[in-house]
C-alpha cells in the first residue's frame, strides 16, 4: 500500500487526477482545493460544472476546517452511523469554487476506507470523489465495470482492491442552517 500511497500523493500534489477505491464505489479524484484539477475531473466525466461533486475528508477535524458550522445533530449522526454517509453542507470555506454548487453547498463524506483515510491524512487536504463513469452512464460496481475511456483519461489508477464489488453508493443527507436533516438518497 505504501507505493500506491506515494504514487497517489504525487498525483494529487501535481494537480492531476486519479482513479481509486473508496468506501463505496471506485472514484475519480483530485485535490478538492484546486480549480484546475477539479476542472479535469468534470472534463473526464463529460459533466457540467453546474453539477456538484462529493468531497472526502479523513476526520471530523478536517471537516470542521472546511465547514466551520457543523451542528451537534450532524456530529452525533456521523458518530453513530456505520454506513458511508455524505452530507450536503452550506457555506463551505477553502474549497475550489467549482466543487461548490451554485446554492453555496458542498457534499462531504468522512471516508471509512483505510487507503483513503491514509491518503487524505498524508495529503492534508480533502479530495474529490465522484463515481468512475461518464455522466449519465451507470455507476460501476467494481473495477472491472469501469469504462476504458475513464481508465485512459485519468493520470493514475490505484492498484488496490480491484476485485472488490460495492453494490451501494453512500447515503446522502442535506442539512439546513437550522440543523434540519433531510434524506436525499438512502
Amino acid at each position: 500500500m505504501t507505493n500506491e500511497l506515494n504514487n497517489s500523493l504525487n498525483v494529487l500534489r501535481n494537480q492531476k487526477t486519479l482513479l481509486y477505491p473508496t468506501d463505496t464505489v471506485w472514484g475519480i479524484g483530485c485535490d478538492a482545493t484546486s480549480e484546475d484539477a477539479v476542472a479535469k475531473v468534470f472534463e473526464i466525466k463529460q459533466r457540467s460544472e453546474s453539477k456538484s461533486l462529493v468531497i472526502l475528508v479523513d476526520s471530523f477535524e478536517m471537516l470542521k476546517k472546511y465547514i466551520p458550522k457543523v451542528s451537534e445533530a450532524v456530529l452525533d449522526l456521523l458518530k453513530k452511523t456505520t454506513n458511508p454517509t455524505t452530507i450536503i453542507y452550506e457555506n463551505p470555506l477553502g474549497l475550489a469554487k467549482n466543487v461548490v454548487a451554485a446554492d453555496d453547498t458542498v457534499a462531504i463524506r468522512i471516508v471509512q476506507n483505510e487507503f483513503c483515510i491514509r491518503l487524505i491524512n498524508q495529503f492534508g487536504k480533502p479530495i474529490v470523489s465522484t463515481s468512475a463513469n461518464m455522466s449519465g452512464n451507470p455507476t460501476p460496481k467494481s473495477f472491472a465495470e469501469i469504462e476504458p475511456s475513464i481508465l485512459d483519461s485519468v493520470d493514475y489508477v490505484v492498484n488496490l482492491q480491484r476485485e472488490d464489488v460495492n453494490e451501494k453508493s453512500s447515503t446522502i443527507l442535506k442539512v439546513d442552517e437550522k440543523g434540519t436533516i433531510t434524506v436525499l438518497r438512502n
